[in-house]
């Protein structure tokens, strides 16, 4: 029997839903509080004043922070659930500061939240792997903003309405984003040649940041364009049913599994690309390897399929799939009769010969008989119990 943990019925795309219900609700509240530029309700006279100019902001500005944290969950990133732990109490606070009647779903929604994501803590233990690219984008950002922020400050005679760091820091982020208010300006040579320089390093910095954001989200469509899987997808696959390899019989299981979910792994690149066009999920790898399989959620797989023309490539499937996961039940075709004992031996549930079924069918069939228990009992008497030790 597969045993789950009772919490596992909630499913990891509800988590990952209410986190970014919660982010949404607290963009939304954040600004609604903002436009009245006051706070109403119960709470009202206990909340500072500086706390009630600033509660619509800082709403506003964690719910873009869970946004972020919401998409790190999608590909099961650790450092995500830690943000999101963090995020989830301070949405909540905020939606009690608020203190109105919209914002009493943001403070519900993450209290309910909150457990759910320390339910499902096991599912987030990927690394934030980064790029060379992203690496160059970070610190060209950073480093663009550094440079105008000190540079600013240390000319701040030379400007007008520079005063502070937060003044330096303030110009810096309106020129590299080419908003431009015009309060803070330059007024010697030396200050415009340093803004014009600010200028240039900002939005070079913003537009390695852009590609390296749209890159893989494009990279990611033709992905799914070719049928195959993201790794964001990939991540979030649940109860699923893993079908590995191609062979005459996929096509006819896939047209069986209907409202199922389920994902066919197979190294056929160009049968995976023929699916483009056709609702399937397709993961291109070699099923007989182990690091394809725990990237397909092996250890959220209801039931494991393998039914290709090759019984070897078959026997090497069902064996690394039982390696990983002693208790998965699986379930193998043999394209010849002779092999249904050794598939058994190498770990799968149940065999099914298509050339035993096959010949019994036509026998019946010959002889007029029609009694499908019967063909179904000795069909399974014929193929013997399995050999495999439990």
């Amino acid at each position: 029997m597969d045993e789950r943990p009772w919490w596992r019925g909630f499913g990891l795309r509800l988590t990952v839903g209410l986190v970014m219900l919660v982010a949404v609700l607290s963009v939304a509240t954040g600004i609604l509080k903002i436009t009245q530029q006051s706070v109403t309700g119960p709470l009202a006279t206990l909340i500072l004043p500086a706390v009630q100019e600033t509660v619509g902001f800082t709403g506003a500005l964690t719910g873009f922070l869970m946004i972020g944290s919401a998409l790190g969950l999608r590909r099961g990133l650790r450092s995500a659930w830690w943000s999101t732990l963090v995020l989830l109490p301070v949405t909540a606070l905020q939606g009690l500061l608020q203190s109105s009647p919209v914002s009493l779903p943001l403070v519900l929604l993450s209290a309910i939240a909150i457990p759910n994501v320390l339910a499902h803590r096991d599912r987030f233990d990927r690394r934030l792997d980064l790029t060379q690219a992203q690496l160059a984008a970070l610190v060209a950002i950073v480093g663009a903003q550094v440079y105008g922020t000190v540079g600013t400050y240390a000319l701040r005679d030379a400007f007008a309405n520079v005063e502070t760091p937060v003044d330096a820091f303030y110009y810096t982020i309106v020129t590299a984003s080419t908003v431009g208010y015009g309060d803070a300006v330059p007024q010697t040579a030396v200050a415009k040649l340093f803004g014009m320089s600010v200028l240039v390093v900002g939005t070079a910095s913003f537009a390695i940041a852009l590609g390296t954001l749209f890159g893989p989200a494009i990279e990611a469509r033709f992905q799914r364009a070719l049928g195959r899987m993201t790794d964001s997808q990939l991540d979030l696959l649940e109860d699923h049913i893993l079908v590995l390899g191609h062979g005459d019989l996929t096509e006819v299981m896939l047209e069986e599994l209907v409202d199922v979910d389920y994902l066919v792994v197979t190294p056929d690149g160009e049968w995976a690309n023929s699916l483009g066009d056709r609702p399937i999920d397709v993961f291109v790898a070699d099923p007989s390897d182990e690091e394809p399989l725990r990237r397909a959620q092996l250890a959220d797989a209801t039931a494991v399929v393998t039914a290709t023309n090759n019984d070897a490539e078959d026997a090497l499937a069902v064996l690394t799939a039982r390696q990983l996961r002693p208790n998965v039940r699986i379930v193998a075709a043999a394209t010849d009769r002779e092999n249904v004992k050794k598939l058994k031996r190498a770990g799968a549930d149940t065999v099914i010969s298509p050339a035993v079924i096959g010949g019994h069918l036509l026998v019946e069939s010959a002889l007029g008989r029609g009694d499908t228990e019967d063909l179904a009992d000795k069909i399974l008497k014929d193929e013997g119990p399995s050999d495999r030790t439990e």
